[in-house]
This record gives structure tokens, C-alpha cells and sequence, in this order.
């Protein structure tokens, strides 16, 4: 039967009807609360930059959600760099919220102390709470609300301790994270009989001291324990070897010691495990092989001993394996890691291990990164290596490896090798000249190479000149001999050179000086600071770790050899050089004013050399030289007047007698009946105010330098990093050591 037209227009308009009305109700549900919009609009003007919360209907508003009635469930304000205009945060127009279960203001810059009585007290629907990552200090409230199931106030300025009542009603409590503040005092062990379905606990990055007491066992839910970087002593509680549903055991750089105890095996979901830089003895578990799941075991920096247990190439789910610095012993080519099938960094350096390279290494097809420097090794490298596609770091100097031509030929194929270090390996072979390499086949992504302290001779090889990624170039304390190769300038990203304590001659060579990397940020190439697959250690009163190879300031090293002739004036050219090192060579000629183009320079040091002439007085405009020293050369005249150049020492200026004035104790003689001090400032002011700028140069400098020596010491904050300053500087002469490879 035909439908008539006048039907199916009805029919049309009857749905047209519906539609209008849902959407009225819709509307009706959705309208904001005005109790509810006033209080948000009271919250934002204590905000700056102000939102842009202007129409009638908050339920429309960035970052609001409501719920069918109208109501506001969740506050989502992040990274919109947030700052108070008051010092309070105001918890108190928050607290109207009564419907709200999301508040997340992460990833701002909110700061001051947080209301203790109403947003923890007041607001009984608040389940998920997030203020990470913002200026928030003071102390933790009283108590936390029963309705709260996530609390995250990492990366904060909390401190004080975690009162005990905090948790007694965090009854559905099942993430707790305060990481990176300035909490002290034990961790909580006790938050577990009041929260038994906690989940996640991460206390790290904060002065939490003691011993971990015991309790933790009732947290039969918890999967994610965390409380690095503290400063936490004792053994690990026994209970914590219960809590069969841990995925994640991670207490590094604290003060834990003892052994490891047998009963770990007994956490059979564990995935991450990691205690590195404590003070932990004896052996690994015999059975640890049951840890089937176990994915990343990290034991750096402890005094584990014996062997390998054989049982741990059982964890075939292993994917990072760390153990350096500890004393563990065994002839590591009898393992068989080649049931580690997904193990993608192995890391065993510092150890006493025996043998060769072990073949079934080679089996792990997914390895990226291999360290197994300053062990008892020895033997070659093999071709088999070339079957690790992935392998981008490999460093495994201080060993008695042989054949260093054998394996440059054959590591030059490792397409994706971009770190390299034979560091003390190799000891006294000759440097290979010709690896045969053609076009860019060879280390075609290698960024670091170190062949230091391995006593090569011959001279620095041609096949180097075809690293065209190359940035970082070790070859000191060797003894290679020849001249600096002109092509070192060709390098585009090279930015690093190392080439002391050898038997160099021959000057200088100019086209050093036009590297790109030193010249200017818009000449060089984009720089490639991605992470190395393993940290670079470096030691100076404290182990910290460096995953990036800027670490590394721009520098050029070619002192402890016989260099002779000039410094070239376009060295001038070099500006973002951090770090010249030219001393004890046999350089002579004036220093050349173009030094004082290198405005980046923080380590300058010419000493022992030949050198004549006055130091130009235009090094005084140097402003961030940490270490300046032109000792013991044929250097005359007047030392410069700057606030920098008298703060060193006057060994720096010593072993040059017709050199005088501050910091020498021996003053400059008049010259022609004329003041040299005065015809030293005649060059740098007006003649007419000579006297009075030149007292108030000196006033300055030395309220400037009482300062910055003897503040640092008076003032706690400032003496710390007063000494680490020094610290860095004195790491910064000893730089080629900084690769523990």
C-alpha cells in the first residue's frame, strides 16, 4: 500500500518534535550549577594567566565535566602553566565542588602551602587527586579522605614527615605517590593496615632515613614499591618477600645491606628489580631462575660476590641485566646467555670475571648495548658479533684484549655502532692505518670512539677522517707520533677532541679552527642528543649517571705533546669552545688577542710552553673562566686588571719572571717616571676619571670575591655548591676518565 504525502510530513514534523524536546531536556540537564559556577569562578581568580571561563554554562568551560545534572565530577587543568597569586592554595572554593571525584592541576606552577581543613576534609567525593609537578610545599594534612583512590604529589616541595593518621581513613586507597619532595623521617610501613588495596607506593627521590620496618606484608595488593634516593639503611623487611603480586622491587642509591635473601624467589610476578648503589653482600639466590617473569635486574654499585648462579639464565623474559661495580668472580664465556633471547643490555663492567668474549653472547640477537670493561678478559673479537643488528654501544677496555686491527675491521660493519670504547685494551699494539673502508661503509654511525690509554703507536689514521658522524674523539695517553692531521677540521659534528700525553709535533694546524661544531650553532649540524643505551659513569665525590653524550662541552685537548710554531689567530674563530687545553707543548709567539672571541671559554690553560709577549688585556672580558693558566713561559708586563683574572691563584701566573702585578706579590715598576698601573687603566677609561673608577674596580672586585669565596662558606646552601663547583671543575681537568669503559 502507497504511504500519502500528507502521512509522511506528519510523520516528519512528529520526529522534528522529539528531537526538539530531547535536546531541551538535554540542555535543562547539562545547565551549570550556579553555586557551583561561582565557586569555580572564585578559583580562578586566584589563578594567573586568567581562563577563559566566560560563558553562563561551566559545564561548557575548559576542563570541566559535569555530570546529567549539572554538577562538576572533574577539574582538568594541566600543563597551562598555572601560577597563585596568593601564597595559600585556595582549597577552600574547590571544597563546594561535593560532586567532584577528578581534580588534576599537574604540570603547573602552583605554589604555597595547601589548605589542611577543607579540600582533604570537605570534599567527600574526591577519588582521584593530582598535583604533580608544581611548587606545592609545606606539610601534609591530618588525614586523607576515605573516598580518595589515587593521591600523586610527586615533584613537589612537600617536606616534614608523613603523619601517622594520615592514612587512617584512606580506606580505598590504591596509589600513593609523593616522589621528589622533601618528605623525611621512616617510610609509612604502616599505610598498609589502613589501605589494604594499595597498589602503588613511591616514595623515591626524598630524605626518607632508617631502616624500612616491617608491615608492608599487609599490603596483599601491592605491585609497585619504590623509595630510591633516599636515605634509607637495614635489610629489606622479611614481610615484603610475601607480597606474592609485586611486579616491581625498586630502592636504589640508599644505604640497604646484607645479603639478598633466598626467599625473593617467593615474589613470582616480580618484573623490575632494582637495588642499585647500596651496600649489599654476599651472593645472588641460587634459584633465582624462578623468576620467570623478571625483566630488568639492576645490582650496580654494591659488593655482591661469587659467581653467576647458572639458574639465571633461566630468566628468559630478562631484557636489561646490570650488575657493574660489584666483585663478582667466574669465567663468564661458560655461561650460556643464549637463552636470554630478549636481553637487550648487558652491563657486567667493574667485576673480576675471567676468560674470553663469550660466543653465546652472540645468540642474543636483540642486544643493543654490551659492557664488560674492567674485567680479567682476554682474546679477539669475533666476526659472530656482526650478527647483533641492533648493537649501538659496545665498551669493553681495560681487559687484554689483542688484535686491534682484527677488530676495527670487523666492527666497522656494526651499521648501527654509534658508541665505542677500547679504553686500555690493546696494550701497545700499533694503530691500524688503512681499515679499507670505502665511502661511508665503515662505523657509518659511530658518534664516540675511545682509543685512550692503550699505548698505541703510529699516527692518528686516515680512516678516521671518514666518520662523519663522529663527535667524541679519544686518542690520549698513547704514543702516537706525526703531526695533527689538517683533515680533523673536515668532521662536521666533531666537538670533542682528545688527543693528549702523546709524541705529536709539527703546529697547530688552522683548519682546526674551522670546525662547525665550535664556530657557530647555525653553521653546525643539528645536533643528535639522544640517549645511549647504557650511562656514561662519571665520578666526582658521587657516582652520577649520563645518558647523553652533551655531557661533554665542546673541548679541544692537545696538551702533554711537542706542538711548536704559533697559536694561530683563527682560533678566534672557535666561539662556542668551552675547554682549550695547549699546555706543556713548545708553543711560542704572543697570546693572541683573539682569544678573547671565545666567550664561552671556561677552561684556558697555555702553561709551560714558550710563550712571550704581555697577556692581552683583553682576556679580562673572559667572564665564565673556571680555570685560567699561563705558568711557567716568558711572559712579561702587566697582568690584566678584571675581577675574573685576579680570583686565580697566583700559581697560575708563576714561573714567568718579568710578569708582575696582581695576583704576583711582586708589583710593576714605574716606567718613565709614569704609574703602570695608570697607563694599564689609560687604555680601558677615560682619562679624566681614572683614579675613582679604578678604586671602585678594585672595591668591587674584592667585595665580589669575598663573596664568592667566603660566602659559599658561611651560608650552608651556597657552601654546598660552593664545593660542588669545585668538584666540577677539578672532574673537568681529569675529563678523560670520565668514560668507564
Amino acid at each position: 500500500m502507497l504511504v500519502q504525502p500528507h502521512n509522511t510530513m506528519a510523520h516528519g514534523f512528529l520526529l522534528f518534535l522529539i528531537f526538539i524536546f530531547s535536546s531541551n531536556i538535554y540542555t535543562k540537564l547539562q545547565a551549570c550549577n550556579q553555586t557551583e559556577r561561582s565557586s569555580l569562578l572564585s578559583f580562578a581568580h586566584t589563578l594567573s594567566p586568567p581562563l577563559n571561563w566566560t560563558s553562563s554554562n561551566c559545564c561548557h568551560w575548559e576542563g570541566i565535566t559535569c555530570n546529567d545534572h549539572g554538577l562538576v565530577t572533574n577539574l582538568c587543568l594541566t600543563s597551562k602553566g598555572l601560577k597563585l597569586k596568593g601564597g595559600v592554595f585556595p582549597s577552600s572554593s574547590l571544597g563546594n565542588l561535593t560532586y567532584l571525584t577528578h581534580l588534576n592541576l599537574s604540570h603547573n606552577s602552583l605554589y604555597g602551602l595547601l589548605d589542611q581543613t577543607e579540600l582533604f576534609l570537605s570534599s567527600n567525593s574526591l577519588e582521584i587527586l593530582d598535583f604533580s609537578y608544581n611548587l606545592l610545599s609545606g606539610e601534609l594534612p591530618f588525614c586523607l579522605l576515605s573516598s580518595i583512590r589515587i593521591l600523586d604529589l610527586s615533584s613537589n616541595h612537600f617536606r616534614g614527615e608523613i603523619p601517622p593518621s594520615f592514612f587512617q581513613q584512606a580506606w580505598n586507597l590504591t596509589s600513593f605517590n609523593v616522589r621528589n619532595n622533601s618528605f623525611s623521617g621512616s617510610i609509612p610501613s604502616s599505610i598498609c593496615l589502613h589501605s589494604p588495596l594499595i597498589q602503588l607506593l613511591d616514595f623515591s627521590s626524598n630524605k626518607f632515613n632508617g631502616s624500612i620496618s616491617r608491615g608492608l606484608g599487609k599490603c596483599l595488593k601491592l605491585q609497585v614499591f619504590r623509595a630510591g634516593h633516599n636515605d634509607l639503611s637495614g635489610f629489606l623487611p622479611d614481610d615484603i618477600y610475601t607480597v606474592s603480586t609485586l611486579q616491581e622491587v625498586a630502592l636504589p642509591q640508599n644505604s640497604l645491606y646484607g645479603a639478598i635473601s633466598e626467599r625473593l624467589v617467593n615474589l613470582t610476578n616480580l618484573k623490575i628489580f632494582d637495588l642499585t648503589s647500596n651496600d649489599l653482600s654476599g651472593g645472588l639466590p641460587a634459584s633465582i631462575g624462578k623468576l620467570f617473569k623478571l625483566q630488568v635486574m639492576l645490582l650496580d654499585f654494591n659488593n655482591l660476590e661469587g659467581s653467576l648462579p647458572p639458574s639465571l639464565m633461566n630468566c628468559t623474559n630478562l631484557i636489561d641485566l646490570r650488575m657493574g661495580d660489584n666483585n663478582l668472580v667466574g669465567d663468564i664465556s661458560l655461561f650460556d646467555f643464549s637463552k636470554l633471547s630478549q636481553l637487550t643490555k648487558l652491563d657486567l663492567r667493574e667485576n673480576n670475571f675471567s676468560g674470553t668474549l663469550p660466543l653465546s653472547l652472540y645468540s642474543c640477537k636483540s642486544l643493543k648495548a654490551i659492557r664488560l670493561s674492567r674485567n680479567n678478559l682476554e682474546g679477539e673479537i669475533h666476526p659472530e658479533i656482526l650478527s647483533l643488528k641492533s648493537l649501538s654501544f659496545l665498551s669493553v677496555g681495560f681487559n687484554r684484549l689483542t688484535n686491534i686491527t682484527k677488530a676495527l675491521q670487523i666492527l666497522m660493519h656494526c651499521r648501527s655502532l654509534e658508541f665505542l670504547s677500547f679504553k686500555a685494551s690493546f696494550m701497545g699494539e700499533e694503530m691500524p692505518a688503512d681499515l679499507g673502508m670505502v665511502g661511508t661503509d665503515g662505523f657509518e654511525n659511530l658518534r664516540i670512539l675511545a682509543l685512550n690509554n692503550c699505548e698505541l703507536t703510529g699516527q692518528i689514521p686516515v680512516w678516521v677522517s671518514m666518520l662523519k658522524k663522529l663527535e667524541i674523539l679519544f686518542l690520549s695517553f698513547n704514543r702516537i707520533t706525526g703531526s695533527i692531521p689538517s683533515w680533523l677540521g673536515n668532521l662536521p659534528r666533531l666537538y670533542y677532541i682528545s688527543l693528549e700525553s702523546n709524541l705529536l709535533s709539527g703546529e697547530f694546524p688552522k683548519d682546526l679552527c674551522r670546525l662547525p661544531m665550535f664556530i657557530s650553532k647555525l653553521a653546525a649540524p643539528q645536533e643528535d642528543d639522544t640517549e645511549l643505551e647504557l650511562p656514561i659513569y662519571v665520578s666526582h665525590g658521587t657516582t652520577f649517571l649520563q645518558y647523553k653524550l652533551s655531557y661533554y662541552p665542546p673541548a679541544i685537548y692537545i696538551n702533554n705533546n711537542t706542538i711548536s710554531g704559533n697559536i694561530p689567530i683563527e682560533i678566534g674563530q672557535l666561539q662556542l669552545l668551552h675547554d682549550l687545553g695547549l699546555h706543556n707543548n713548545k708553543f711560542s709567539g704572543n697570546i693572541p688577542e683573539q682569544i678573547s672571541n671565545l666567550k664561552n671559554l671556561e677552561v684556558l690553560d697555555f702553561s709551560t710552553n714558550h710563550l712571550s709577549g704581555k697577556i692581552p688585556s683583553s682576556l679580562a672580558s673572559l667572564n665564565f673562566l673556571k680555570y685560567f693558566n699561563v705558568s711557567n713561559n716568558n711572559l712579561e708586563g702587566q697582568i690584566p686588571i678584571s675581577t675574573q683574572i685576579q680570583s686565580f691563584n697566583a700559581s697560575a701566573f708563576e714561573g714567568n719572571p718579568k710578569l708582575c702585578g696582581a695576583p704576583l706579590p711582586n708589583e710593576c715598576m714605574p716606567i718613565n717616571g709614569s704609574d703602570p698601573d695608570n697607563k694599564n687603566i689609560q687604555d680601558h677609561v677615560d682619562n679624566g676619571h681614572q683614579i675613582p673608577q679604578f678604586n671602585l674596580s678594585v672595591a668591587l672586585g674584592f667585595i665580589v670575591g669575598f663573596l664568592g669565596v667566603c660566602g659559599p662558606l658561611v651560608l650552608k646552601k651556597w657552601r654546598d655548591a660552593y664545593f660542588q663547583f669545585l668538584d666540577n671543575v677539578k672532574e673537568r681537568l681529569c675529563h678523560c676518565n670520565s668514560v668507564n669503559s
